[in-house]
């Protein structure tokens, strides 16, 4: 599927189990979770399967050195940092904002992995890398960068793998999906189940629920997504004939912007943790398993759908979130 080699850093096929308890909420609907919490990267997530093919090509490269970019809760940081310990790869990571006078949850867990740690102020999706990858390359080292969220075709193949996975598994159970809801932020996890949804013969409708209203160097993410998608169409031969018009995006649930938790959130973490004992994070899952929520509460899904739920990890980030979470919870 792809000319690169993978390196391996995660726990594969990741759970698929069934929210029996959770799904006696809604009108006959059966509900399932894909567990990419499980992955066993520095704790998992979904970023671990697009780093198995970014580290993979930056050994083959003969990379020493990785950059990367996020917030200061960044799962992909964590994990990036994580991948890299695994590959022997130096890790940079720019960070958003300024340096917090403790570090805790994902920050705390990067720098423990032995991140190289740059504060960046407004710029949290990779607006300085150049200039962080010229002075690396000044000092001599050979670095390799990876975007935001690790989102470039080489990332997306890992979810293109993925929908493969979880088909795999669908067929083993003797299930079916009507529809995937997940978070989507960067783009990549979305372009990769898109062509790995074509590719395998997946046949759900893909949910993804916005998590960022911002745009991305000034692009839409449905314009960043749609290129993905095309670059991979003509990688993969797929012929899939898309507009950017046919890449879906729910927006609404991303009004009060990233990372900011509300009591959408803290609604939609409670209820799965005190019904299923699995913890949603605050910036990610918790806004995309409140999107399902709203649209199964609102009847927007036929009844007796069978719906998905992408669990894509990020648990470390509740703990910044403590004093909230405190307030009523």
């Amino acid at each position: 599927m792809n000319s690169v080699r993978k390196y391996p850093l995660g726990f594969f096929p990741t759970p698929l189990q069934e929210l029996k308890r959770f799904s006696a909420r809604y009108r006959g609907c059966r509900l399932f979770i894909k567990r990419d919490d499980h992955t066993g990267l520095a704790t998992g997530g979904n970023k671990t399967r697009k780093l198995e093919y970014l580290l993979g090509d930056a050994l083959a490269r003969g990379a020493d050195t990785v950059i990367t970019a996020g917030a200061q809760q960044s799962n992909h940081c964590r994990q990036t940092a994580a991948g890299c310990a695994m590959a022997g790869l130096s890790c940079h990571l720019l960070l958003g904002g300024e340096k917090p006078p403790r570090l805790d949850g994902n920050l705390l867990l990067s720098h423990i992995l032995g991140a190289n740690i740059h504060y960046a102020g407004e710029n949290r999706k990779g607006e300085d890398m150049e200039t962080l990858m010229e002075e690396l390359r000044s000092q001599g080292r050979r670095p390799y960068a990876i975007p935001y969220g690790g989102s470039n075709l080489t990332g997306a193949m890992g979810f293109a793998e993925a929908a493969g996975e979880l088909g795999q598994q669908l067929s083993e159970q003797e299930l079916y999906i009507d529809y995937i809801f997940f978070a989507s932020s960067s783009g990549g996890m979305q372009a990769g189940l898109t062509l790995g949804s074509a590719l395998h013969g997946l046949g759900a409708t893909l949910m993804p629920i916005s998590i960022d209203k911002e745009e991305s160097g000034g692009d839409r993410l449905e314009e960043l997504i749609y290129r993905l998608v095309c670059e991979g169409d003509r990688k993969l031969r797929l012929g899939l004939r898309l507009t950017a018009a046919d890449i879906p995006l729910i927006r609404g649930y991303d009004k009060y912007g990233y990372g900011k938790l509300t009591q959408q959130e803290k609604e939609a973490i409670l209820a799965l943790a005190r019904t299923e004992g699995i913890l949603l994070d605050p910036v990610y899952t918790g806004r995309a398993f409140y999107g399902m929520m709203d649209h199964l509460e609102r009847e927007l899904l036929p009844p007796g759908a069978h719906v998905l739920f992408w669990h894509t990890g990020g648990i470390p980030a509740t703990f910044s979130y403590a004093a909230a979470f405190a307030e009523n919870g």
